[in-house]
């Protein structure tokens, strides 16, 4: 089970309960356990489906539910949800309560050198440079 509601999550409970090594679906069945519309694109490009969590919100639904979708058919808009017992469910990196999503999303990205002091001015003359001389 997710941690974090989604429109999606009718779908992952529903896997979940099947429990079968396959769940062939429609589109239109898919719609009616999630009790909304897909998008557009999820008709058009077959990348939509794929396992990739990165993808789309949808992925997490059938990956947390143990299952990887195959033999995906855009052209008669159905395809198979397989049981994959070698899936780890993916991880969402949920935000503390009160807190923006976007709060830390670049930790980890940025090192500083342990001999540069952020204290000290880049420039201490551009105050100088950029309003003249304001004596």
């Amino acid at each position: 089970m997710t941690n974090t509601q989604s429109k999606y999550e009718p779908l992952e409970n529903y896997l979940d309960k099947k429990g079968f090594s396959e769940i062939p679906m429609t589109f239109s069945a898919i719609e009616s356990v999630i009790g909304n519309n897909l998008p557009p694109s999820a008709r058009k490009h077959r990348a939509w489906w794929s396992n990739n969590p990165s993808n789309s919100v949808i992925t997490f639904a059938w990956l947390n539910a143990g299952y990887k979708t195959a033999r995906v058919d855009l052209e008669r808009e159905k395809l198979v949800f397989v049981r994959d017992n070698t899936i780890e469910p993916p991880t969402v990196n949920k935000p503390k309560h009160g807190q923006h999503p976007i709060f830390g999303c670049l930790k980890g990205l940025i090192t500083i050198p342990d001999d540069l002091d952020l204290t000290e001015p880049a420039d201490p003359e551009w105050g100088d440079r950029a309003y003249g001389d304001a004596k």
